[in-house]
């Protein structure tokens, strides 16, 4: 993510929080340390003002313990300046290669990974070629990444 974007912290209230904490409070499970208070109301939008490493833990019960816990490293730049995304889109993974999804932070099996979409038809009705899709943003697909993130542990504790 980079600097001054927002994460939204989709939680219901009084059932989590969350709390920004040093990496050895992080790394511990621990509110020791905290920075700042606990934002007890969801859902929350959190500005990341700076360079860096950033820690987020759900004080609640042993949440964090089960996994619902979160880094988000924000660079300060997303380009140099005068560069330009590639002008033709990467080719899609072969047909014959397995999807890959990304790994949970927690060893809870009940966490369900995201599903991949399946391929849309390279061509239109009338049997032309259709034109490669637009890129998306990469702040809406960190936050995306984000929200399967969290909705996957916050499942995986009830489930």
């Amino acid at each position: 993510t980079f600097l001054n974007n927002s994460s939204v912290f989709n939680f219901a209230t009084n059932a989590h929080d969350v709390q920004q904490v040093p990496k050895a409070s992080f790394d511990s499970c621990s509110s020791d340390n905290a920075i700042g208070s606990a934002i007890t109301t969801g859902p929350a939008n959190v500005t990341l003002p700076s360079a860096g490493e950033h820690y987020f833990i759900c004080t609640i019960s042993t949440h964090c313990q089960s996994g619902q816990k979160l880094a988000i490293t924000v660079s300060s730049s997303a380009t140099s300046p005068g560069a330009s995304p590639p002008s033709v889109p990467p080719p899609p993974p072969s047909a014959n290669s397995p999807p890959t999804t990304p790994s949970p932070t927690s060893n809870n099996p009940a966490a369900c990974p995201p599903e991949l979409a399946p391929s849309p038809s390279p061509t239109d009705p009338t049997g032309k070629t259709a034109p490669p899709p637009q890129p998306a943003s990469s702040s809406r697909a960190v936050f995306a990444s984000f929200f399967l993130s969290f909705l996957a542990l916050v499942m995986g504790l009830f489930f």
